[in-house]
């Protein structure tokens, strides 16, 4: 199992309508693709010297061959989506988190 994790942090003054627009639209369109079990939007709790807000936002896939299949099929136009709807508004960057174990009581 892997996650597809992407770090965004959101400039205040379009805070509000960007975590409708994630909330409401994109990750109903990730989830969409089919490539992804599940989605998880955190908030990070650390104040970042460039302000802005930010977040965690965490794909769970099944393997890295469906990752692959996001990244060539999906990526694009939904990294798009973003940038028409918030241009110059935020920074993201993206990592792969390969789950190693995972326990609930």
């Amino acid at each position: 199992m892997l996650i597809y994790n992407v770090t965004i942090n959101i400039d205040e003054s379009v805070h509000d309508q960007w975590l409708d627009w994630m909330k409401d639209k994109h990750l109903p369109d990730m989830l969409a693709t089919g490539k992804f079990s599940h989605a998880k939007m955190v908030r990070v709790l650390v104040e970042e010297d460039l302000g802005g807000v930010t977040y965690s936002v965490q794909y769970t896939t099944q393997d890295r061959s469906t990752l692959d299949a996001y990244y060539k099929e999906d990526a694009e136009r939904l990294r798009g989506d973003a940038q028409k709807m918030f241009p110059n508004k935020f920074v993201a960057f993206r990592t792969e988190l390969e789950v190693i174990s995972q326990q609930i009581p």
